[in-house]
């Protein structure tokens, strides 16, 4: 999956987002996306890689638990077919609750 259509996948689901943070002073009012590529998991073959997979991260940041915008995540996630792994985690710091789905693209 393309850089081009993960951006688009992202836009389906109908909310700010930006790849790895929103600019000092420009962070939309909660919900809003945040996606990055953090690193990959490439397969080997004869020392070389034979094919390149992708590690990505689509964080989800809400001030309060909104389990039907998560639905609304996860139905846009298996539309596209794609496997993830969900974490959740509260920011004391931020007032802000983070859905952390990880991905392999």
């Amino acid at each position: 999956m393309s850089c081009e259509e993960v951006v688009a996948m992202v836009t389906e689901m109908g909310l700010p987002h930006a790849y790895d943070h929103f600019a000092e002073g420009e962070s939309p009012d909660p919900p809003f996306l945040i996606f990055l590529y953090p690193g990959s998991d490439n397969f080997a073959a004869d020392g070389i890689v034979y094919f390149a997979i992708s590690r990505l991260n689509l964080e989800l940041y809400t001030d309060k638990k909104d389990p039907p915008l998560e639905a609304r995540i996860e139905a846009v996630l298996s539309k596209h077919e794609l496997f993830y792994n969900k974490t959740e985690v509260w920011i004391a710091s931020e007032g802000l609750y983070e859905v952390l789905y990880e991905l392999e693209v």
